[in-house]
């Protein structure tokens, strides 16, 4: 393989597994695990841990239950939240340990952008079913969750065997993501003001000339 290739498949997976990360990481961890055991993929030395029957279980049993947690309208986003402390350090460990033994600064720049990574899909995804939420319906909240799933795998798959091909459809996607978060956060944010005015009682303001100084009532 050519240098050019090696960089570019290092980069592949060390921002496909931090991308994958902030939408479901243990779909993610079990993806890679599963490749790994099968020998469809030679995984980089930190991340052989990967394969191990103790992790896969764990991330098997993670997955599932967050298969149906994110299937449960309002549920979702604070499984989502919770998950904010979860999923970016997690995906900046992957992207660390998915350029395999490198020099140290190396390491330490693909953990930062692996974390900036996690952190953008996981904001995108968890304002993105905010909104949903307020759908009264579940469907829309069921076909939202299972289209992350098929997208992680989908995407690591790119990731593994189109490197160059992923790397273009991550740059797209930062764009997309960098346009969309402003939006989603405004949209939460009328969501939330809503509700306090549902449930507040918002006071109303006194009319004007109304308070109890006011002397030019006529009586």
């Amino acid at each position: 393989m050519d240098p050019l290739q090696n960089i570019s498949s290092a980069i592949s997976l060390s921002m496909g597994t931090a991308w994958a990360s902030g939408i479901n990481l243990y779909a993610t961890l079990l993806v890679l695990g599963i490749l790994g055991v099968t020998d469809n993929i030679v995984l980089p030395e930190n991340l052989q841990i990967l394969t191990n029957p103790l992790v896969m279980g764990g991330a098997g049993i993670m997955f599932a239950t967050e298969f149906v947690a994110d299937k449960i309208p309002g549920f979702d986003s604070g499984w989502d939240a919770i998950h904010t402390f979860i999923r970016i350090p997690a995906g900046a460990l992957l992207a660390a340990g998915a350029v395999g033994e490198v020099n140290p600064a190396m390491a330490l720049t693909a953990g930062i952008l692996g974390g900036g990574m996690a952190a953008g899909t996981h904001a995108t995804k968890a304002g993105s079913r905010a909104l949903i939420n307020t759908s009264p319906e579940p469907f829309t909240n069921w076909a939202a969750s299972v289209s992350e799933d098929i997208a992680v795998v989908g995407g690591l798959w790119t990731a593994l065997n189109y490197p160059w091909l992923f790397i273009s459809f991550l740059v797209l996607f930062t764009l997309l993501m960098i346009w969309l978060l402003p939006k989603l956060w405004r949209g939460i944010k009328k969501v939330f003001s809503a509700i306090g005015r549902l449930f507040g009682g918002g006071q109303p303001e006194p009319a004007a000339g109304g308070g109890p100084g006011d002397t030019s009532a006529s009586g």
